[in-house]
């Protein structure tokens, strides 16, 4: 009978967990839905704003943005890794720390300095455990990235670049392909060049014909009438890109991070659910045996009276 008990006791343990698990699941899915809403709303205005870059940066101008600068030699880089601050989303987040790892080694390599910075808990702790210091750590992005918060990172690294204090910006995230596929990439930012509107995807769907046109013929030398110059206009168009491109990182992170909970506490639930039948069938065995037992005992105290 102590092994029956004992299995009871490890199926209620199971159950407790696949509640927990089954709720994270469900929280998971309704966070994910809403943080997809907001980066398909944002990825309009983000593709629009690139192309218009592109344009004016490969158009004949006297005047070209310092932003867009090429650093032949670049001798510092700053290195920005996006995780999260909670646990329990698969490989989400040690994909993305294992990129962090191989970029910072490859610009020892190539002699580049790297200032590495880090968002959520998760990478920080383990960046801490490996020995590799982070100048600057940020715990306040969760599933629901705000603007404001990413643009005054962003205006420091444009400062940063400005200032020649750095040569390079290099985002590693997870980026958001699908439901079915999330890749943690390694994204330069800055400097910003007018070639990179033509690998941006649309969130969610393969490229159509129609979006592969749109892009070749924006890519075209399209003629513009600048008012008041052209200078003008890139000091204002070149800076907000680079704002809404790292804050679409922020935003494919945050979907990325969901969908991998959600998937990982699905598996998590069913994995609860097959072996609670298993501990079930092993206590219907145990209880059987014990019965089965128990009768035998009887009958052969009977037998012993008579």
């Amino acid at each position: 009978m102590a092994k029956a008990r004992a299995i009871i006791e490890r199926r209620k343990a199971v159950q407790n967990i696949q509640k927990i698990t089954r709720t994270m699941e469900l929280i998971a899915t309704a966070r994910f839905k809403k943080a997809l809403d907001r980066a398909t709303e944002a990825e309009a205005y983000t593709r629009k704003i690139a192309e218009l870059v592109q344009d004016l940066g490969g158009s004949q101008t006297d005047f070209q943005h310092p932003l867009l600068e090429e650093r032949i030699e670049p001798k510092n880089a700053v290195l920005l890794s996006l995780t999260s601050n909670r646990g329990l989303a698969g490989g989400y987040n040690s994909n993305v720390l294992k990129q962090t790892v191989r970029t910072r080694q490859a610009n020892d390599l190539g002699g580049i300095g790297t200032h590495l910075e880090v968002a959520g808990k998760r990478g920080i702790n383990f960046l801490r455990f490996q020995g590799i210091r982070s100048e600057k750590t940020f715990t306040n992005f969760e599933d629901r990235p705000q603007y404001h918060e990413v643009e005054e990172i962003a205006d420091r690294y444009m400062k940063l670049f400005l200032e020649r204090k750095i040569d390079r910006v290099d985002v590693v995230y997870t980026k958001f392909i699908s439901v079915a596929r999330q890749e943690a990439v390694v994204s330069t930012l800055l400097p910003m060049s007018t070639k990179d509107v033509g690998q941006l995807e649309t969130l969610g769907r393969s490229k159509t014909k129609t979006t592969e046109t749109a892009i070749k013929s924006s890519s075209a030398n399209v003629p513009y009438d600048y008012l008041p110059d052209a200078k003008s206009i890139l000091e204002e168009i070149v800076p907000v890109s680079f704002k809404v491109r790292l804050f679409k990182c922020f935003l494919d992170a945050a979907v990325s991070e969901q969908i991998s909970r959600m998937v990982a506490m699905k598996g998590a639930t069913e994995n609860a659910n097959d072996m609670i039948k298993t501990l079930s069938r092993l206590y219907n065995r145990a209880r059987q045996a014990q019965i089965t037992r128990e009768l035998s005992e009887i009958i052969g105290a009977v037998a012993a009276l008579e």
